[in-house]
Order: C-alpha cells, then sequence, then structure tokens
C-alpha cells in the first residue's frame, strides 16, 4: 500500500493561479512592447540601390539601403551564409564578400 502523501497533488490549486498570474503579467510586459517602425508599406524596391555595390557593409550603408528601398526587413548575407529560396515582398538581402564589401543588394 502507498503512503498518502505519494498521491497529493505536487502543486496546490492556489500556486498554480499564483504562477500563472505571475506568468501573465510578465509576458504582458514583452506583448506591449512595440516593434519597429517601417515607413511606407514595407514593399522593398531596389532599382535605385546599384550605387552600394562596392561600398563596404557598414551599418551606416544598411540603414541607407534600407531606407532607399523601403524593405521592411534588410537581410545582409555572407559568403558562407545559406539561404532559402523563398521570395518575400518586404525583404532586401545584401550580399556581401569576404572583406564585408556589398556585392549585390536585391528584393528577395
Amino acid at each position: 500500500m502507498l503512503p498518502a502523501s505519494c498521491c497529493r497533488p505536487l502543486f496546490s490549486g492556489a500556486r498554480v493561479l499564483l504562477a500563472s498570474g505571475l506568468l501573465a503579467t510578465g509576458l504582458g510586459g514583452c506583448l506591449s512592447t512595440p516593434g519597429p517602425t517601417i515607413a511606407g508599406d514595407g514593399r522593398c524596391d531596389d532599382a535605385q540601390l546599384q550605387w552600394a555595390v562596392g561600398q563596404p557593409g557598414t551599418e551606416a550603408n544598411m540603414r541607407k539601403l534600407a531606407r532607399q528601398s523601403g524593405a521592411g526587413l534588410v537581410n545582409p548575407i555572407g559568403p558562407a551564409s545559406i539561404v532559402s529560396r523563398d521570395h518575400r515582398q518586404d525583404r532586401l538581402r545584401v550580399f556581401l564578400d569576404g572583406d564585408n564589401i556589398i556585392t549585390a543588394a536585391r528584393c528577395e
């Protein structure tokens, strides 16, 4: 026969309720944090970005590319990076060589 202590619930109802309330409060703060703002509709247009080829892949150049393309997401791609072939209208991929020089900037 098993002792009575083995069959008691590990957590009482009050503890579970308190823990779930604290968890919801903690996650509520995370969910209310606003994300980045995007100017325009977020669709990428790479027609005017050829100036960047041959330029260093600095943060300033990435920000300028993001602003000029209207992309909601800028994705720097290094020489050893593996990329998927899916297409997103809001993504600008900036391809970099081993010396961190931009080799291409395309909406993909």
